[in-house]
């Protein structure tokens, strides 16, 4: 059994002495690699680990091809997560206190300190740099900081005002997702579950008039008021009467609610039963009058708790005023549908055919959903208005709907009414959030059609790995608007020019990974927070101004800027950002947007890594589920290097990795038998290979370059797969060669074998491989060696083709005899020696590589050729070719049309017989079919076809 803890602690302490993961600027070129730091409101558990073990396997690959690899970490402590669980502590919550003793095993003496946020923020943060160092994660922590240290404050104020000036934030009035408890913004780190608030700000709000009251309906399609028929109202909700600034509103009791976050003064007046409402009229905007019909499926939490009716365009608005007809309910049934948009594939009433061509059966059926989805977007991308919308007739709907908006707009007909389209959101202090529009507040302008142009070069120019989450960016960019970048409440950094206002938590993680070059200055003293000047930072991150204004300001040496600013030159930009899935939506976006906001074109970042989630046996980690497994428990269970396996070879980089206990033990017992080969095996020197040696020493060519490949894409569970499994099979048969043969001569070249392994491992699994480097005989550490390089001249296409037509042969014999259920007394071998069958093979082989393998083509192609015309006497024996290639790889396809043939015959001579000796248990004799001696009772001989031997056996 292995100590995993004792040999990992053994090698982190060696890591340490040596000071290997402290990168300074040197001739090496460089890496710059970054994680989205973490936020310590609990400890990390495996989920956690998954984005920073890759990042890591990235760093560690790096640093083994020779790069000056900096992998530095920070702590996020902004915002207010730990203000909310501090009160919740303080009261006594059950839930949360639970957590704390049980899941992550909180001393009690901590725990009640923890009514001070800042002292849950501490705590964690060092349980989780222990999980880190415990993971063997290759970090210069010389860098570390948390988000409300002084230095970094003064960073976060450069950073802030520099984009006030440069025109990217703005003060006004938008709706932001609020805490009504909290009174404040929240975004994805303040709510439960880590959910964005998005908002939608293309919902309005349009009036109706009610006798002296406003009648308001809320409407995603403004150019529908053309076609209303009626409205909508649930006989059995109580709605109330109130005043909305001057006016006085019939709306629902959670409206009322809604709107008072709308900057209006509401004042609550009186109530009127839904069912007193019905059979009354409504008047809309050009005055005509709208009658009120009774509908249950209003809900009153939606919108105004009131709806309009489409009937012709709006599959539930029809099937509610068919339902109500079948009933012969008397104003329902004086009711038409007005036609408003033509759309091609649609006629007069595209509501009405949608519905009957989906089959609904009533307003309650779920075939609905899917109705409105696929009629709106058809009318929204393809629809016209008619001449029903008067000065609008003719427009395109995409258009139009803007244009009649604003027009409503203009005379007093609409509002804007944004909602909360992912609802209910919670805040972590357990409030439901709302919208709130928000005056006077400080925004980062998003929405600028020149700033997110910008963003899409950056996106454009960068590398994106896995590819296909390009697109991802490319539609936040589209839909971000303005966001708020201030609070009231939470730690971080004042805003330097309005001290009531806090930098809200993502807007000041965005280009941190500058301060990792600058922070290791301020953390050894050679500058204190207060030389970091507006005028130091200009100089040496964006390189403006001059040497002499910036130690002037900061009273900082010359030399000592200058140092900072090479340091700063040297590293940036970020070449690899690593980071959850959950964070392309903001994080992620906005990393790129305040880049290209702030620095100049070559320092832009130069790839985004994304990974999904972890699932835990196939379900969402979640303290509910009760399988959170803390990383720090995970790794003193089963040891660090089996738990980063196990996270990595579940899943490639997007999918969602399904961790489970049994990959674990699985990978412990690999790793056991690697470290127990290593330790047998001695440096002897190889003398005369052999034709398996060749075989074995090419393969393992070939699987250098495939995992040196997997590793530059980040598909690191191919990487994983092919050192760990992948190549076992090609070893197994390398001792079954050797086993044939009897030698005793084999450990210079497994030691070959495993040396290239354990080095491709140890980005992987770092300290198993150093002890498994240790004993291959090794002094240097593993994680300091070369990564193995591949090289084409070392793979011997010949040898690699022999091999194959060895093992197909004994494959053949062994399938023939499970067949037969014979026990052989005699095996003979076929070799094709046919020169014209060689020369057709050839051919064929060339087609294939091409990409052709239809029978039709290659015939052609065959008699295209006076070489190999004749070949149209002999279909039988090209469609066996044809498919003989079809089953093999086109690596090896390659190669056999690179090598010169080789002789068939000798080789199996001199191969065969050992190996065949002792699979079957008697002597294997070879033949070619043009031998005169050949043995050949059954006329075997001809059916011979290169790389496939005819077989005898009796």
């Amino acid at each position: 059994m292995i100590n995993w803890n004792k040999i990992e602690t053994k090698w982190r302490n060696k890591w340490t002495e040596s000071k290997d993961f402290e990168t300074n600027p040197n001739e090496k070129p460089k890496k710059f690699i970054t994680v989205a730091y973490p936020y310590p409101n609990s400890p990390q558990h495996i989920g956690h680990g998954r984005t920073y073990t890759l990042a890591d396997v990235h760093a560690r690959f790096y640093r083994m091809n020779g790069y000056n690899v900096l992998f530095p970490m920070g702590f996020h402590y902004t915002g207010t997560p730990v203000l909310g669980m501090a009160k919740r502590i303080e009261k006594g919550e059950k839930e949360i206190l639970d957590g704390l003793r049980n899941i992550y095993h909180v001393p009690e003496e901590a725990i009640k300190t923890f009514v001070e946020p800042i002292k849950i923020a501490d705590y964690f943060h060092e349980e989780i740099k222990a999980g880190m160092i415990e993971m063997g994660y290759s970090i210069d922590w010389r860098r570390e900081f948390t988000t409300i240290v002084p230095g970094y404050q003064k960073f976060i104020e450069w950073q802030i005002t520099t984009l006030k000036e440069n025109g990217r934030i703005i003060q006004g009035s938008h709706p932001v997702g609020w805490c009504p408890k909290d009174q404040n913004p929240v975004s994805q780190h303040d709510t439960m579950g880590d959910v964005e608030p998005k908002i939608d700000e293309k919902n309005f709000l349009v009036k109706f008039k009610l006798g002296e009251f406003v009648f308001p309906v809320t409407t995603l399609r403004p150019e529908t008021i053309f076609g209303v028929t009626n409205l909508w109202v649930n006989p059995n909700t109580v709605y109330k009467k109130v005043s909305v600034d001057d006016e006085k509103w019939i709306v629902s009791e959670e409206c009322a609610h809604k709107i008072e976050f709308f900057e209006k003064q509401v004042t609550v007046d009186g109530e009127i039963a839904g069912s007193e409402i019905i059979g009354q009229y409504a008047i809309n905007h050009d005055g005509r009058e709208i009658p009120v019909l009774p509908a249950e499926f209003v809900e009153p939490g939606m919108g105004t708790g009131l709806v309009m009716s489409v009937p012709a365009h709006a599959p539930k608005d029809y099937q509610a005023l068919m339902d109500l007809k079948a009933k012969n309910h008397e104003l329902a049934s004086k009711i038409e549908p007005i036609p408003i948009i033509s759309t091609e594939g649609y006629g007069e009433f595209p509501a009405k055919e949608i519905c009957e061509k989906l089959g609904v059966s009533d307003q309650s059926d779920e075939k609905l959903e899917e109705a409105t989805k696929e009629l709106y977007l058809k009318e929204f991308t393809d629809g016209k208005l008619n001449e029903r919308c008067g000065q609008f007739d003719n427009e395109k709907v995409q258009f139009g709907r803007d244009k009649i908006r604003a027009w409503l707009q203009e005379n007093n007909h609409l509002e804007k009414f944004p909602v909360l389209e992912n609802a209910p959101v919670r805040c972590r202090c357990g409030a439901e959030c709302v919208v709130k529009v928000l005056n006077n507040q400080w925004f980062l302008n998003y929405g600028d059609e020149e700033w997110k142009e910008l963003a899409r070069n950056c996106f454009d120019e960068m590398n994106i790995l896995p590819s296909n989450i390009r697109t991802e960016f490319k539609e936040v960019i589209e839909w971000l608007h303005e966001r708020a970048c201030a609070r009231q409440q939470g730690l971080g950094t004042k805003l330097p020019w309005d001290k009531d206002w806090i930098v809200e938590s993502l807007s000041d993680s965005v280009i941190y990974m500058a301060y990792y070059t600058i922070s290791r200055f301020v953390n050894d003293g050679t500058v204190a927070p207060e030389n970091l000047t507006r005028e130091f930072f200009d100089y040496i991150l964006l390189d403006k101004g001059d040497v002499k204004l910036a130690a002037s300001t900061s009273k900082l040496s010359e030399d000592t800027i200058e140092t900072m600013k090479k340091e700063f030159q040297y590293f940036y930009p970020v070449d690899s950002r690593h980071s959850g899935r959950d964070l392309v939506q903001n994080h992620l976006s906005f990393f790129v947007l305040n880049h290209v906001a702030i620095f100049e074109r070559k320092l832009w970042p130069q790839e985004i890594v994304v990974n999904g989630s972890v699932m835990m046996d196939g379900a969402k980690m979640s303290k509910s589920m009760g399988n959170i497994i803390p990383l720090r428990t995970a790794i003193k269970d089963h040891g660090a290097d089996p738990i980063r396996l196990a996270i990595i070879s579940s899943a490639e980089l997007l999918q969602d990795a399904d961790f489970n206990m049994e990959s674990v033990s699985g990978i412990q017992g690999k790793l056991a038998s690697l470290l127990e080969e290593c330790s047998r095996l001695k440096n002897e020197p190889v003398s005369e290979l052999q034709a398996e040696d060749r075989w074995i020493l090419s393969k393992l060519q070939s699987m250098v370059g495939t995992v040196t490949e997997s590793l530059e894409k980040m598909r690191l569970r191919e990487g994983l797969h092919e050192i760990l499994f992948g190549f076992e099979s090609d070893l197994s048969w390398y001792n079954k060669r050797v086993e044939a043969k009897e030698r005793k001569d084999v450990s210079g070249i497994l030691y070959k074998i495993n040396s290239a392994r354990v080095a491709m491992l140890s980005p992987f699994a770092p300290h198993i491989a150093e002890e498994m480097w240790e004993k291959l005989g090794n002094t240097e550490l593993v994680s300091k060696s070369q990564w193995p390089k591949y090289s084409k001249s070392d793979v011997d296409a010949t040898s690699i083709q022999s091999e194959e037509l060895l093992k197909g042969t004994i494959d053949d014999i062994a399938n023939i005899l499970k067949v037969t259920k014979i026990t052989p007394k005699k095996i003979v071998i076929y070799v094709n020696s046919d020169e014209f069958k060689s020369k057709v093979y050839r051919k064929i082989l060339g087609i294939m590589v091409g990409g052709q393998n239809n029978m039709g083509v290659v015939m052609k192609e065959l008699i295209a050729d006076p070489e190999t015309s004749n070949a149209k006497k002999m279909p039988d024996y090209i469609q066996k070719v044809i498919k003989d290639l079809h089953s093999e790889s086109e690596e090896i396809k390659n190669m056999k049309l690179e090598s010169d043939s080789f002789d068939e015959k000798e080789f199996l001579k001199s191969e065969l017989s050992s190996i065949g000796a002792k699979e079957f248990g008697v002597e294997i004799s070879v033949y070619s079919e043009s031998d005169s001696d050949i043995y050949d009772p059954k006329g075997k001989a001809r059916h011979a076809r290169p790389f496939k031997p005819a077989i005898l056996i009796e």
